[in-house]
Order: C-alpha cells, then sequence, then structure tokens
C-alpha cells in the first residue's frame, strides 16, 4: 500500500484500477469541460449532451482488460415490445444503473446484459388491435403473414424502447442486445425444450385449464387473477357491449323422478348458463333432509333426459346453499374430479370463444355465454323452475393480461412438472444457499413454491416459440397415433429421424405436422441466465427486478436453469417495490397514471399526452378514461428540463427504497430534486475560480508537519465529516439501501460542506496577504488548506455521487479533475476513477476536531436563535448588532477568537469576546441563550414602554412551538416502542422516524433555552 501527501493531511493512494489511460474525450465535450467556463445555470439537456455515447464507447473499450480482474454481471429484465419504457421500468434501470456504475468504480469488469421481450399475449394483442383499427383479422392475413407484421412491430417499438434507455444514461452493453425470439433464443429454448421433454418433466395431457375467451388462449394459474365482490356488482368485460353482474347466486329447481311426484331440488348456481352442460346433481352422503332421494335421478330442465343424484361428501357442503350442487364436468374443475370420481360423461356447451355450442337448442347455439345467461332464467322462469337470485359474496377469477372472466376447459395442453423443481428452489432459500432482499418476499416465494402446480405452457398464438413438437400424418399410420403420438425434436430433420426410428418407415417433410401453439413468454424468460449471454457469464452476480414478478420470472429461473444447468442462475435476490402514481393506485395505460421517462425529463404538454393516448394501443373505452385522468393530474402537462440524475432519489418518499413494498411517486416531487443539482452546481462553480487562480500553489507536495499546525479546525472537521459520508454510502451501496447511502451525500453536501464549511472558508480564501512577514506565510498555508480540502471534498463528492447523478457528476469532475495530482489526472472518465471506501477513508476521521467544531456550530445556531428572538421583543431589524459571547476559559475564547469573522458575517453581527460578563447600565436588560456550558450569548436589550408587551408575545409563540414539538415527540416515540416497530416497519422508514425524532430533540432543547432567555429578561 502506498501512501500520498496532500496538503490536508496523510491519504491512502487510491489502488490503481487500470493499467493504462483512456482515449481522449470526443472534442465537443473536451470543448466544454476543458476549455469553456462552467455556465452561469445548470441547464440539464447541456450536460446532458455527449455523455451516454462516451460511456457506451468507454464501456466497449473497458472489455478488453484484463481477465483477471472481478465480475460483476446483471441481467436487466427485458421490456415488453408492447410500447415504450414507463417510469417502472425508469426505476429498474436507475437501481441497476447504480450498482454497475458502483461495482465498475471498483475496479471490476462489468457485464450488464440488455434486451426485449417478444411478450406473446401482450404483443400479438396489442397488434391484432392494431390491424382490427384498418378492418382487418388476424386470420384474414393467416399465420405467416401476421407474424411478419408483427415483426414489423418490434422493430418500430423495439428500437424506440433502445432509445429511451439510452436517453436514461444508461451503460448497457448494447453489444450483447438480445431479443427473445431471435435466433440464439429461439434455439436455447427449442434445446430446454427437448431436455425437458426426455427427462419426462414436460408432458402433454387433456386437464381442465384456464382458458381467456378474449384471447383465445389458455393461461397458467398464476396468470389468473382472484378478484373478490362483496355486493351486486356490474363489470363490463372487454369486447362486451353490455356490463355483467356479479356478486348474486340464481336458485333452480330440478324435478325428482320416480315415486316423488311433483318434488323438486333446488340448485344455487353463479353461472345458469353451464346448466346444458348438467350430467348430475350432487348431494352429501349424510345429508338427512335428502336421505330419500339417493340413486335417484332429477329430470334435466332442458333435455328433460334423466340425470343421476350422486353421492358426493367431497364436492358438497351441506351448510352452503341448499346443500345440493349441480355437477358440469366440462366446466367447472371440483365438477371434473366429481365426474371421474362418478364415472360421469362430459358434456361441453361452451366453446373457445365464451359461445354457446355442442348439445344446446338450436336458439342457444352460437350465444355468447352471458345473454345465454339472460335467455336460460327467462326460459326457467317460463317453465316455473326459476326461484330467484340473493346477494352472494364470491371470488371471479379474471384474465390478468385481458379482464375477461376465465372459463374452465378440458383441453389438451403442454405441461412443465415443477414440484421437485419447485421444493428445490425452496430449500435453496431456507438453507441460506439463495437471498432474497427484502426478508419480507421470503413469504411470497414460500407460498407459491411450496403449492406449486404443474405449468401449463402451451399457449394458441402465432407470435411466440412454436412448441418444437410433431406428429406424423400419414395413411400408413393409425389414426390413434395421429393424435396421440408426439415426437419432440429440436429440428424437423431430428423429427423426421425419430419418426423412421419409432414407425420403421421412411418418412418425408410433409409427412410431420408441427404444433401449432407456442410455449407461455415466461418459459423462453426463465431460460435468460443461459441464453442471454451464451457463452458469457453464469451465473449472474444479482438478479435485481420489480416484486411484481418475484414467482412470474425469478422463481421460474431458479427452477429452470437450476434443473438444465445444475447450477443456481443466481445466489442474490434483490427486489424493489413497485411504482404507484402519488395516490397509491397501479399504473395502467387504462388509467392514464402511465408516465413515459422522458416526459418527466424533457416535459410535454397536455397536447402532447392526449395526443399519444389517442394513437396508441388503448380499447376506445380505456381511452377515455386515460385522457381523463390526464386532465385532472397534468392540466398544464409536465414541466420541461427536469434532470435524468435524482428522478429516484428523493431519501425519504419516492427513492430507491428497497424495503418498502410501494413506491408512490409524484413528479411534482420528482421535478423538485433539479434543486439539488443547482446546489451541487453552484457549489463546483464558486470553487473552481479558486482553484484556477491558486493552480500554481494546488501543484506544491507540502509534508504534513508543514501544514498540520495551519489546518484549522474547519478543514479537519469537514474532512472527517466527509469520511462519515464515504463510510455511510458505501454501507448503504453494500446492503442495497440506497436512500441511505442517497441521504448521507445529500446531508454532507448540502448541510456540511455547502451550508458550514464553504461559508467558514470564506473567510480564509478571500484574504489577501501582500507583505512577506511569517503571519502572513501562515495565512498562504491555511489558504493552501482550504483549497485543497475543497477540492479534496467536491472531487471525492462527486465520485461517490456519481453512481446516482452520473450526467451531473461525470460534467464536475472532468472539470475538477485538471486541479487533482497525477494519481488521477490520467483518467479520462470519473468511471475510471476509484470510488471513495472507508478503508481509504478512515484516516480522515478526527472525533476531537468533530467534538470542538461542533461546539463552534453549537454557538452559532445560539447566536442565530438569539438574534431572532432579540428582534421579535425590540421590533428592530438592526444589522451589525453588538453581541456578547462570555468565555468560561481561556481555550473557548481562543477557539472562538478563530472562527469570529466567519461568525459575525455569517450571523450579520459584531461580536465580542469576553472571559467574563460584565455588568450593564440600569438602562439595559439582557437576553441570555446558554449556546454551550462554556459559553453564553449576551445581547443588551434597551428598555422601551412596549418592551415587555412583545417579551409576552413571543413567550406565547415559543411556548406553543414547545408544546407542539413535544407533542410529536411523544406521538414518535411511542410509534417505535410499538411491539412490532422493529420487524414489520421497512428499515428505511425507521431511519426516516428516528432521523426526524433527534432533530425534534434539537429543537425542543433550542426552544427551551429560547424561552429561559425570554423568562430571564422578563425578570431582569
Amino acid at each position: 500500500m502506498q501512501w500520498c501527501r496532500r496538503a490536508t493531511c496523510w491519504r491512502l493512494k487510491e489502488p490503481t484500477r487500470f493499467h493504462r489511460s483512456l482515449f481522449s474525450l470526443p472534442d465537443s465535450i473536451y470543448e466544454r469541460v476543458r476549455r469553456k467556463p462552467l455556465a452561469a445555470n445548470y441547464d440539464p439537456i447541456a450536460v446532458e449532451s455527449g455523455w451516454t455515447q462516451f460511456w457506451q464507447q468507454e464501456l466497449s473499450d473497458s472489455g478488453k482488460q484484463k481477465t483477471s480482474q472481478r465480475l460483476f454481471s446483471l441481467l436487466l429484465p427485458p421490456p415488453n415490445i408492447t410500447g415504450s419504457l414507463h417510469i417502472g421500468h425508469a426505476l429498474t434501470v436507475t437501481i441497476q444503473d447504480a450498482l454497475i456504475r458502483w461495482h465498475r468504480m471498483q475496479g471490476k469488469n462489468v457485464s450488464w446484459i440488455p434486451g426485449l421481450d417478444h411478450a406473446g399475449i401482450a404483443t400479438q394483442s396489442v397488434v391484432e388491435r392494431n390491424l382490427l383499427k384498418k378492418d382487418v383479422k388476424r386470420h384474414d392475413l393467416g399465420r405467416e403473414e401476421f407474424i411478419q407484421n408483427t415483426w414489423s412491430w418490434k422493430k418500430r417499438f423495439g428500437s424506440r424502447i433502445l432509445d429511451q434507455m439510452e436517453q436514461l444514461g444508461t451503460r448497457l452493453d448494447r453489444q450483447k442486445l438480445y431479443f427473445t425470439l431471435d435466433e440464439k433464443r429461439s434455439h436455447a429454448v427449442k434445446m430446454a425444450f427437448v431436455q425437458l421433454y426426455e427427462k419426462g418433466l414436460i408432458f402433454r395431457q387433456r386437464r381442465m385449464i384456464n382458458w381467456c375467451p378474449f384471447l383465445n388462449t389458455a393461461l397458467s394459474d398464476v396468470e389468473v387473477e382472484l378478484k373478490s365482490i362483496e355486493k351486486p356488482t356490474r363489470i363490463l368485460l372487454p369486447g362486451s357491449m353490455t356490463s355483467v353482474e356479479f356478486g348474486v347466486i340464481y336458485r333452480i329447481r330440478y324435478e325428482v323422478v320416480a315415486g316423488h311426484p311433483g318434488t323438486y331440488l333446488e340448485v344455487d348456481t353463479t353461472r345458469p348458463e353451464t346448466i346444458f352442460g348438467d350430467v348430475a346433481v350432487a348431494i352429501h352422503p349424510q345429508d338427512a333432509r335428502y336421505e330419500a332421494f339417493h340413486r335417484g335421478h332429477v329430470i334435466h330442465p332442458f333435455t328433460k333426459d334423466r340425470i343421476p343424484i350422486v353421492l358426493d361428501d367431497t364436492l358438497v357442503d351441506m351448510q352452503l346453499g341448499t346443500g345440493v350442487v349441480k355437477v358440469t364436468p366440462s366446466h367447472d374443475a371440483n365438477d371434473f374430479e366429481c365426474g371421474q370420481r362418478h364415472e360421469l360423461p362430459e358434456r361441453p356447451v361452451l366453446d373457445q370463444k365464451g359461445c354457446m355450442y355442442g348439445q344446446v337448442p338450436s336458439e342457444y347455439l352460437g350465444l355468447d355465454r352471458f345473454k345465454a345467461r339472460t335467455q336460460v332464467i327467462e326460459d326457467l322462469e317460463r317453465m316455473n323452475l326459476y326461484v330467484g337470485k340473493v346477494n352472494h359474496p364470491t371470488t371471479i377469477r379474471i384474465c390478468s393480461r385481458s379482464g375477461d372472466l376465465i372459463e374452465p376447459l378440458l383441453m389438451p395442453q403442454w405441461f412443465i412438472s415443477v414440484h421437485a423443481m419447485a421444493k428445490r428452489a425452496s430449500s435453496n432459500v431456507r438453507e441460506g444457499i439463495v437471498d432474497i432482499e427484502p426478508k419480507h418476499h421470503m413469504s411470497t416465494w414460500f407460498h407459491f413454491l411450496d403449492n406449486a402446480h404443474d405449468w401449463c405452457i402451451s399457449r394458441q398464438l402465432w407470435w411466440g416459440h412454436r412448441i418444437p413438437a410433431y406428429r406424423v400424418q400419414s395413411q400408413r399410420i393409425s389414426n390413434a397415433d395421429h393424435d396421440d403420438a408426439w415426437i419432440v425434436a429440436a429440428s424437423v430433420e431430428e423429427a423426421l429421424a425419430q419418426a423412421e426410428k419409432k414407425y420403421k418407415q421412411p418418412f418425408v417433410e410433409a409427412d410431420l405436422v408441427q404444433d401449432e401453439d407456442v410455449l407461455d413468454t415466461w418459459f423462453s424468460s426463465a431460460l435468460l441466465p443461459l441464453s442471454s449471454n451464451v457463452g458469457g457469464p453464469y451465473p449472474l452476480s444479482l438478479m435485481e427486478t420489480g416484486s411484481d414478478i418475484l414467482f412470474f420470472w425469478v422463481a421460474r429461473m431458479m427452477m429452470l436453469c437450476e434443473e438444465l444447468s445444475g447450477t443456481i442462475p443466481f445466489k442474490k435476490i434483490l427486489l424493489h417495490p413497485m411504482v404507484r402514481d402519488k395516490s397509491g393506485r397501479k399504473m395502467s395505460k387504462s388509467l392514464g397514471n402511465v408516465m413515459d421517462p422522458l416526459h418527466v425529463i424533457h416535459g410535454a404538454t397536455l397536447e402532447q399526452l392526449l395526443h399519444e393516448v389517442k394513437h396508441g394501443n388503448l380499447p376506445d373505452r380505456e381511452r377515455e378514461i386515460a385522457e381523463k385522468t390526464l386532465r385532472q393530474e397534468f392540466p398544464n402537462g409536465l414541466p420541461h428540463k427536469v434532470d435524468h440524475d435524482f428522478p429516484f432519489l428523493d431519501p425519504f418518499s419516492i427513492n430507491i427504497r428497497i424495503p418498502g413494498r410501494q413506491i408512490n411517486i409524484d413528479v411534482n416531487r420528482v421535478i423538485s430534486y433539479r434543486h439539488i443539482c443547482n446546489k451541487i452546481w453552484n457549489a463546483v462553480r464558486y470553487a473552481l475560480p479558486l482553484l484556477k487562480a491558486n493552480d500554481q500553489c494546488l501543484t506544491e507536495r507540502i509534508a504534513l508537519e508543514d501544514v498540520r499546525d495551519q489546518m484549522t479546525i474547519s478543514d479537519r472537521w469537514i474532512l472527517s465529516r466527509l469520511a462519515r459520508s464515504v463510510e455511510a454510502c458505501n454501507l448503504g451501496l453494500s446492503t442495497n439501501r440506497f436512500a441511505s447511502s442517497v441521504a448521507a451525500i445529500h446531508q454532507f453536501f448540502v448541510q456540511d460542506l455547502c451550508d458550514v464549511y464553504i461559508e467558514f472558508s470564506k473567510s480564509i480564501l478571500y484574504q489577501s496577504h501582500t507583505d512577506t512577514s511569517a503571519s502572513d506565510c501562515d495565512a498562504k498555508k491555511r489558504k493552501l488548506c482550504a483549497l485543497t480540502t475543497l477540492l479534496e471534498c467536491l472531487e471525492c463528492s462527486m465520485r461517490l455521487l456519481h453512481p446516482f447523478a452520473p450526467f451531473l457528476t461525470e460534467e464536475l469532475w472532468q472539470r475538477l479533475n485538471l486541479y487533482k495530482t497525477s494519481e488521477t489526472s490520467d483518467l479520462n472518465s470519473i468511471l475510471s476513477a476509484a470510488y471513495p471506501t472507508k478503508e481509504n477513508a478512515k484516516f480522515w476521521i478526527d472525533v476531537r476536531a468533530e467534538t470542538s467544531f461542533e461546539i463552534v456550530l453549537d454557538v452559532l445556531r445560539g447566536l442565530r436563535s438569539l438574534v431572532q428572538t432579540f428582534r421579535k421583543v425590540t421590533g428592530l431589524n438592526t444589522n451589525k448588532m453588538g453581541v456578547i459571547l462570555a468565555c468560561k476559559d481561556i481555550e473557548m475564547l481562543r477557539m472562538l477568537q478563530q472562527y469570529k469573522h466567519s461568525i459575525e458575517s455569517q450571523a450579520k453581527v459584531v461580536i465580542h469576546l469576553k472571559l467574563d460578563t460584565e455588568k450593564f447600565a440600569d438602562s439595559e436588560a439582557i437576553l441570555t441563550y446558554n449556546a454551550t456550558n462554556k459559553c453564553q450569548v449576551l445581547i443588551p436589550v434597551p428598555k422601551s414602554k412596549d418592551i415587555m408587551g412583545r417579551v409576552a408575545a413571543e413567550a406565547e409563540r415559543l411556548d406553543k412551538r414547545l408544546g407542539k414539538c413535544k407533542m410529536t415527540i411523544d406521538q414518535l416515540t411511542l410509534q417505535v416502542k410499538q411491539p412490532h416497530y422493529a420487524s414489520q416497519v421497512p428499515e428505511d422508514v425507521q431511519a426516516q422516524s428516528s432521523n426526524r425524532l433527534a432533530k425534534l430533540k434539537i429543537e425542543l432543547t433550542a426552544l427551551r433555552k429560547s424561552l429561559d432567555a425570554i423568562e430571564f429578561l422578563r425578570q431582569n
């Protein structure tokens, strides 16, 4: 380890990260950052110009680094090509970009793999909707032409998404860009399917599946949303002109036959339209009410057939409804199981479009299921078999993709047996092999995996990975084999070879028919750790994504990748919360609350926002809702010139709050963070002329013994505060508490550096000495100390902040780096500079300096408080009023003497330093404030007739503030002491409460001291 002597202190030299100098800056950037002065006003558009391309080139160049360097690899969750990026994607990109930059600055090779998802159901739906605007259906085009249309869509919107990512300033490796339906991924999907089939894990079977009539495809269980209906509610389903009533149950009568004339069994059902598929009614074998009907029959209301009364203690709950259940095996999973137990026939009466078909009366054929429901009730009323309907809280099953009501249908589909894989994935987390952050998401992981069902992976779509399964259709093969014998192979050639081996006769390609279905999009996505960068890094260093797709994607990656490779795809899972609007609603295009991140950055008029909705992909009904929301939420559009930097970095609300469960994002709050960027900009703009004017001095090598005595306490204090900020920032990044990292930087830069150190150093930096006396020499050394300290704080802050604010920090670091020593001067990008570490910063920690300087700050705060009180009670607003600082000992007096001019300048007073208080004339009263136990602030108050009235009013005002402050402290303290506070409240919220409590206690102390000062004045 090498040591470097600096003017401010001993400092560990940062380890060399790269053994070469990067290429030169592009001319346009070089001209801006090396020759032109820093602009008076911060303009994000100008600042961001050129850096993305520079980073992309730097990333490409960094790929030539030595392979001995450590690697950090990350996979970007591929956005769907259904449109453009939204603010949720921007959050993912922000988090991952921060991680990539941090690891890059730690000297690691980084691999951030970008991609696009073909999004089978979603993309096909959008493309079909656009074709319908031209009065064209996909079946009018045929499969091949429709797929070509969809590829054109991908080209259009895929490039738009990539452009958005680029404008967000990401360091994605574009050379590794993949598309989940490209040739390499298609090959990987086929090979995985074949391998899992050969292991017996993929199989085809006729089962009761979830069917979406609107999308005309099967769905897996996790793509079905359960919606609770507590009271009668009308819902408008997609593709319908009228709403459908849910939350009610209908009671109908079945006439009992043979020996029970005029006797009826009453049955409750929520789906009267399926009555045509009824093949039995069921009762509980122990239900005494129906003992006489055992092994009996009822007459079907429409077909007039005799259907059996079966005894089933599994299907029937005696306490529910009438205790009689109609059995429809073709359209209900529980009824299907009952039918299997009692060997009942199947009678399908609903087709894949949700229309009546099969063994139904002719007037019902082709009728929509909900129109049929109304018609069935009317017909039953005419037959005197309808009893009525009553309110019935229920849960309906909705397609998460379309919002349509799911129909259970019996169909042959392809499935994956996931039980063993799910058990292994669950154990990986339980045994600590895989870590999930935040921890509360583990319960979701266990819930899904411990209750996993076979995964239906076939979809009745055209857009997607076509299932690599073939049937032989030839006159030489029996019909039974046509339907049941599937050949699974990665290519037609392999399928032909298998067919010839199986049937021991030659075939040609025309004899093979490939399955028309495609694979669930999540199947191909689950392979991405293996397929996204074939031959590249595996396993990934980290899996970071949104918590809403923990099972859809993350768990399936864990299951399939480990099954196929024998190695888990990642050991660490980091989940960020779902982004919602400021009201806590899920962001949805149909609600009009989805925000394009580039609109948030560049701004957009209301007309532009409405134009995008009008020409977007929404159905007419949803478009109207979206337009209404936009007019309400953004009547003036979105403001222009918001920063890419800090879009999610508010440490108290909308920032990267990993421990939280959701982020409610308010655009106005995002916009306010431009002020932070302005603060940073102005601090550097203040320092640059000083650095330029003293450029020669900064290059001097001064030994520690020459400058240590000349360093002020404020120099040592700010360096110590910087060291603590470095420590807190690294801790936050290493534990994925990004909010705490941002909060630490914000506190240091704004409160410590700008508000305190820069103000205190002005008296040193702007002193002008022309003689050559010893005191003048000391002043020059103090000035040099202050300059190098300021430069160190600013340059180090840029590196600390870079992962979160890349554009701004790169722009400013380029200018600051001109004044650094040779250890960093050969670096052309902040990305190549080392990220400040705790180990290198710990030498700066100076507890004595912090303690001593905090006393100075306490005096300044006390002085300001007393001056404010003076102005309140006297009504005077005099600048440069006389103030006495009475010190208890000589050490305190000497320390305050050092900062006398700075304190006077900031408080706008004239200070008289005394060792003891003096007696004042009888015409004067005194305001006092005990700033510390060794320093008292005193201000003489001239006597006047109305002084006591003002004193009383001020005492009342302070007393009210004190009471309110005390009440808030009590409430917060009570909240913190709740039994489950530590375990159930997110860590960042606990930190916020702790910080607020600490500040309130400081405020309470100050208020009490101010009241004491008022009381002292009243008594004297």
